[in-house]
């Protein structure tokens, strides 16, 4: 193995790491999206790929479609698992390229120069906390069984408290794309925050449809 690959192969193993990191030194992480550099986003191109593929299949999840699809008796266990993950791999691809415009337009706005793959780099890592809620799914299925994709299942008071991990996980990842635009931009706080405004604005709006906040 050449060099070259070698030090490859330790780059995508660094950003694995960092894809966990995030949730604890997100600072540190989101620095090093600074090189935009091809051998760069090669580099941490699979770990952002499972990202937001993970963070697909949680958004369709937490939908209102999600609590009802075994009304219709046409609809079983596997149809459902498959449209989870077929579904939320469009949707994780969706979110990433739409949103991702808008946290460049953002960015943008507020004088940055950076350019549309960074913008969409920064937000995958910065939806790691939406991946994660797929942990809860084993212990509410567990909890619940298919009740949760039945409406007016067994799962009302359960309900309540995934809507509320949602919630924090989506206010938890705004956060972290407001770091990451201080951290990748090396801005202050006011500045970071107000590139973050425009794309913070969807998903907040779309947890609040989702809540029926709205």
């Amino acid at each position: 193995m050449t060099t070259d690959g070698r030090v490859t192969l330790s780059s995508e193993r660094d950003w694995w790491l960092r894809t966990l990191l995030v949730l604890q030194a997100p600072h540190a992480v989101f620095v090093h999206l600074r090189d935009d550099s091809d051998d760069a986003a090669e580099a941490r191109q699979e770990p952002v790929t499972a990202i937001v593929f993970l963070a697909g299949i949680a958004g369709v999840l937490a939908t209102t479609i999600a609590g009802r699809l075994l009304d219709d008796p046409v609809i079983d266990a596997i149809t459902v698992a498959v449209w989870a993950v077929i579904g939320g791999g469009f949707y994780g691809i969706a979110s990433y390229f739409g949103i991702g415009v808008l946290v460049l337009l953002g960015a943008s706005l507020a004088g940055s120069v950076g350019s549309y793959r960074r913008a969409r780099h920064t937000l995958a890592f910065a939806s790691v906390p939406i991946a994660l809620t797929l942990l809860v799914w084993p212990v509410r299925l567990s909890l619940y069984g298919t009740d949760v994709f039945r409406s007016g299942g067994a799962d009302g008071d359960g309900d309540v408290v995934f809507d509320l991990i949602v919630g924090a996980a989506v206010a938890w990842s705004v956060v972290l794309l407001a770091i990451g635009n201080r951290a990748v931009h090396d801005w202050s706080w006011p500045r970071a925050a107000a590139a973050t405004a425009l794309p913070a604005a969807l998903p907040a709006l779309a947890y609040a449809a989702y809540a029926g906040l709205v």
